[in-house]
């Protein structure tokens, strides 16, 4: 039976559409979207931001743009990249927890630090990271059978594993003495500092906005806990001649290619700090959808279960084998993207898809939208793994789970690497139900998280 029958079997079925944040109405007022963007951005998108190529209207009086069709999404990340810069308001949230790391520089400096950082994320040498993942991994599953007679808080368990694994592939140690700590300034931010304000949106970049305060105050603090971490990894030491055995050795030793240049101790805290957020974070709560849509689908559960028993009945865990449970992070990916908005702002005059762009315009390239988007996807809203299984893979500007082009995530690989790894030893040792019946809804805060932390029933297999 080919995939494409399996699909179409699948969806015959009545497959899986999860619950989703209802839409607002096209109409909303200029400050009823302030407020829906407050609480949640996802939430200020109406129906025909999921149908029309182009949605463009007016913010706080500039053109606003969303953008929907993979040929308009290609000219601003790819042709004229550099033409589109990071809004004042994404600024304003990112560079207190993640300074002037990659994820947050422009020009010059960020093009040091792509070619800088891009050997220590190669496939070759997210390899040598896999003992770590697998370790962290195995250990959360021993203290879940531990606590598998009661209900158990996975989005928790995938943070703290994730976190581990973090912590395991940058420093080579634990994070039991430094954990939660980590997880009380990453809670603490994003409960109190990532959602921006009116003024965040309308006050130039060098007029502090009330929060620019409080963020200072808040990364004076969170720098001195980086320092310490990276303090303790170097009194750890490394032989001379010993190859690099984490991620910190290999951004520590790494040069500029064209120029041979360093970090220095701030640019290394700054991308110490990107990757241990961006990393752990993400994974944390792919895991956690890929979990939840699975309590949901106890069909596709088992289905992946099988592929996982298949695989390690001769032995090892073999990741090019595992070719569902990829699919399965992939759809979980689309229904759920990790960084749902990409927000950019012209740097100068342009044309996009025939309309005129003025400097300071405000262009939105939202992969939650264009994950779910009518024109793009078959069953947009529906959880059908096998999509990702038909040989012909989706066109790479509807589908931007690390974003594309130049700004493409730089740890992509290794996310995924863990995250497929780490699912198929969950599923392979657990079976995994909802403890209660509510649903659990999207929310946009830096990235896509839930409303709630369910408490989920787990049984060994």
């Amino acid at each position: 039976m080919s995939i494409a029958e399996v699909y179409d079997m699948t969806v015959t079925r009545h497959p899986l559409v999860p619950p989703a944040p209802p839409r607002a109405p096209d109409n909303m007022t200029a400050f009823g979207r302030m407020r829906a963007i407050r609480h949640s951005p996802i939430e200020s998108w109406g129906q025909r931001a999921y149908e029309d190529d182009i949605v463009q209207g007016r913010f706080f009086g500039r053109s606003s743009f969303i953008l929907n069709t993979p040929d308009a999404i290609r000219h601003v990340l790819v042709d004229n990249y550099e033409n589109y810069v990071r809004t004042r308001a994404g600024i304003r949230v990112l560079r207190p927890i993640l300074g002037e790391g990659l994820l947050i520089a422009e020009g010059r400096a960020w093009k040091h630090q792509r070619r800088t950082l891009s050997p220590a994320f190669t496939p070759r040498a997210v390899t040598t990271l896999e003992p770590y993942m697998i370790t962290a991994t195995d250990e959360t599953i021993a203290k879940l059978k531990t606590a598998s007679n009661g209900p158990v808080d996975l989005r928790e368990a995938m943070q703290r594993m994730t976190l581990e694994i973090a912590g395991r592939t940058m420093f080579s140690f634990g994070m039991d003495r430094h954990g939660a700590a980590l997880r009380d300034f990453v809670m603490e931010y994003g409960e109190t500092l990532a959602r921006p304000h009116m003024l965040d949106l309308l006050l130039p970049l060098n007029w502090p906005s009330p929060q620019d305060f409080r963020r200072a105050r808040f990364r004076k603090r969170w720098t001195a806990f980086v320092g310490q971490l990276m303090a303790e990894r170097r009194a750890a030491g490394k032989d001379a001649d010993a190859p690099a055995r984490d991620l910190f050795d290999l951004m520590g030793a790494a040069r500029d290619p064209e120029t041979g240049a360093a970090f220095n101790d701030a640019q290394l805290g700054d991308e110490v700090a990107t990757m241990i957020l961006a990393g752990h974070e993400t994974t944390a709560t792919a895991l956690f959808w890929a979990l939840y849509l699975l309590a949901l689908d106890p069909a596709t559960q088992e289905q992946l279960a099988a592929e996982v028993r298949s695989v390690t009945a001769s032995g090892a865990l073999e990741l090019e084998r595992l070719k569902f449970t990829r699919a399965v992070i992939d759809e979980t990916m689309r229904l759920y993207p990790p960084a749902f908005l990409i927000a950019r702002a012209a740097a100068g005059p342009d044309t996009i898809a025939g309309r005129p762009v003025r400097t300071g315009d405000v262009i939105l390239i939202a992969p939650w939208l264009l994950h779910r988007h009518e024109k793009l996807w078959r069953d947009p809203n529906a959880f059908v793994p096998q999509r990702f299984m038909t040989g012909t893979p989706p066109d790479r500007f509807a589908y931007l789970p690390f974003g594309v082009g130049a700004r493409v995530c730089i740890g992509a690989h290794f996310a995924l690497v863990e995250a497929t790894l780490a699912l198929a030893k969950l599923i392979g040792a657990f079976r995994v139900a909802l403890a209660d019946k509510e649903p659990v809804l999207p929310i946009g805060v830096v990235t896509t998280q839930p409303n709630r932390s369910p408490m989920f029933a787990i049984t060994p297999r």
